[in-house]
């Protein structure tokens, strides 16, 4: 009877396995792959949480103007300073002068407007989608000398991105159905 009880178990345990875990491995994870990945999540592919792509998705200049209180950001100064930022990085990437800046970071909360709030999201985009290009297209070795400037711009857009949503769900105008319940 023990020797049936031995096979049986197996088969249970491998029944019981989430479908991922039994597909046959992937590919090896490369560093490009990896900062790839990470970037898309904070960009437009949703996975373990919402990307700013969706976390301004929908939400009017008026909305995203709205502030919890006067000492906080808005949406709107949020998804500028992300921008900003990430542009500003992008042209130190590619060796292009990057905007003047005086060292206040202040300033890059500031310069949304209502009037300015459909071409700042047309902005953050291009900015992405340009990040993205130049992740694929980075020959090995600037790759590598990048890896944590880039790990930063993840890690410092979903920060921010998930200030959007608490925002967005503090004024009412966040969709659950979009990611956060």
């Amino acid at each position: 009877m023990r020797k049936h009880l031995v096979p049986i178990a197996i088969l249970l345990i491998s029944a019981a396995l989430p479908a991922a875990a039994q597909q046959a491995p992937q590919k090896e994870a490369t560093l490009r792959s990896i900062l790839l990945e990470q970037f898309r999540n904070t960009w437009n592919k949703e996975d373990w949480y919402v990307p700013v792509s969706i976390a301004v998705e929908g939400i009017t200049a008026k909305q995203a103007m709205w502030k919890p209180a006067d000492s906080s950001h808005s949406v709107a100064e949020l998804a500028y300073h992300i921008m900003y930022w990430n542009r500003e990085s992008l042209d130190k990437f590619y060796d292009r002068k990057p905007a003047p800046f005086s060292g206040n970071n202040n300033e890059t909360f500031t310069a949304v407007t209502e009037a300015t709030w459909t071409s700042t999201i047309q902005q953050l985009n291009q900015v992405m989608s340009d990040w993205e290009k130049a992740i694929e297209t980075a020959d090995e070795a600037k790759l590598k000398k990048w890896a944590s400037t880039i790990d930063h711009i993840n890690t410092h857009t979903a920060y921010h991105t998930g200030q959007i949503l608490y925002i967005r769900k503090l004024a009412g105008n966040w969709d659950a159905n979009k990611g956060v319940k």
